[in-house]
Formats: C-alpha cells, sequence, structure tokens
C-alpha cells in the first residue's frame, strides 16, 4: 500500500484555501512554493502548508480530500485553526 496526505495550502490566515492530495508532501508541497504547479496555487500564491493528515492508504486519502472539499468554508477553518491557530507554514515540520 502507497501512504497517501491530505493538505491544505493557503497564502495568508483565513486567506484562500487549497486542497490536495499526495502520496509525497515534501515533494508536492516544494512544488507549490516554487511555483512548479501552475494552476490555482501558482495563480493565488499558495505558499503555506497549514494543515494536512497522513494516510497509510492513498485511497483513504483520497476519499478525504473529497470529504474536505465538499465542506463549507467555515468547516474548513475551523479544522486548521484546531491543529494550526497560528496557521504557520508546517513545511518545515515535515521535512
Amino acid at each position: 500500500m502507497k501512504k497517501g496526505f491530505v493538505y491544505i495550502m493557503s497564502n495568508k490566515k483565513d486567506g484562500v484555501l487549497y486542497i490536495g492530495v499526495t502520496s509525497d508532501i515534501v515533494k508536492r508541497v516544494y512544488e507549490h512554493k516554487n511555483g512548479f504547479v501552475d494552476g490555482f496555487t501558482k495563480q493565488y500564491y499558495l505558499k503555506n502548508l497549514v494543515y494536512y493528515e497522513v494516510y497509510d492508504d492513498i485511497e483513504e486519502a483520497i476519499k478525504r480530500e473529497k470529504q474536505l472539499k465538499n465542506w463549507h468554508r467555515e468547516w474548513k477553518i475551523e479544522l486548521i485553526n484546531k491543529q494550526n491557530p497560528d496557521w504557520e507554514d508546517l513545511y518545515e515540520s515535515i521535512l
């Protein structure tokens, strides 16, 4: 089984949110931070990893990503605030 990660990127506290899923969170966040990924995160300068979850199975991570994408924005903000109330960039903690 391949490990999976669900993550949320933002540009600032209570800012724009992007939810993604990956099997290599260090590489994927690095790509977002350095603008290697064209699209939403690059367009809105989403460089801060503000939340993530780890799963033993990538399929479970994909299910969770879909669930979170259907949540109301307020619920997503509450989820981030519980784990990371200052919305610090968590990238260094995953290296």
